[in-house]
């Protein structure tokens, strides 16, 4: 399916607020846009991957992003770029600093979806309007109104709920790891470093589609639209409300001035 296509049809029936991102993991910097915008290359700073998605999603820039450019221990374990090492993964570094203690802290690091190692060097994010290659995830952040369109969507073809595993926090495993290790949808309540450091609204959530689905999401959109779910959502408004007292009373007066 074209891009343009899936571009469209978010754009109708969804109406995000923000850019859809298309998503690719390559192997190697020759395979990175020549256009990409490199944090430390372009700018001399380093930053997490989810401040990447947000100036893909937000500002409409093409971000290249490499073991060189992460901020975020996290984001570089999660896609691959850095090694897993046991001593690293133990709960000694306090991370996530939120948790109860060090062995929930190690748990989460190393319960935390994987890509190999050194498989890929690069992660290049895009709008989808504006991706001159093929994605292999699309990311789409909206407000649960939105969502619950596009889990419809899904639905209509399959018949089965779209599963969560959000801990709130470590966005990016759930909405760029996860759906490349299951080739699954992904609906992710995103927190901590996506809203502290990528200034992620509360209102926000997030939706990852793998892109071998995107043609069976499409056309559930299409189908639930006609079948009338809709986005803003449609309220019921044909009953009579009632009024105060006076308001009758007024009324009954002015008809029999009549």
């Amino acid at each position: 399916m074209e891009l343009q296509e899936i571009q469209r049809a978010l754009d109708l029936y969804i109406r995000p607020s923000t850019y859809p991102v298309a998503i690719k993991l390559v192997s190697s910097m020759d395979e990175l846009p020549e256009r990409a915008r490199r944090p430390k290359r372009d700018w001399r700073m380093l930053m997490p991957v989810c401040q990447g998605v947000a100036l893909a999603r937000r500002y409409g820039w093409l971000i290249g992003l490499g073991a060189e450019d992460m901020l975020c221990p996290l984001g570089g374990l999660t896609l691959g770029f850095l090694p897993a090492r046991t001593k690293s993964l133990n709960g000694r570094f306090n991370i996530p600093f939120w948790v109860k203690d060090r062995e929930i802290g190690a748990k989460i690091l190393q319960d935390m979806p994987r890509l190999q190692y050194k498989k890929h060097t690069h992660i290049v994010l895009a709008p989808l309007h504006r991706a001159e290659f093929e994605p292999q995830v699309i990311l789409v952040y909206g407000n649960p109104a939105q969502v619950a369109r596009l889990i419809q969507a899904v639905v209509y073809s399959t018949g089965e709920p779209i599963a969560s595993a959000s801990i709130g926090g470590i966005a990016c495993a759930g909405e760029i790891t996860k759906p490349l290790l299951t080739d699954q949808f992904q609906f992710i309540v995103v927190g901590a470093g996506d809203r502290a450091f990528a200034q992620t609204q509360d209102h926000e959530v997030s939706f990852a589609i793998p892109i071998s689905k995107a043609e069976m999401l499409v056309e559930g959109l299409e189908a639930t639209h006609k079948a009338g779910l809709r986005y803003p959502t449609p309220s019921f408004l044909k009953f009579q409300v009632e009024v105060p007292q006076s308001f009758s009373e007024l009324l009954d007066s002015l008809r029999q001035s009549d």
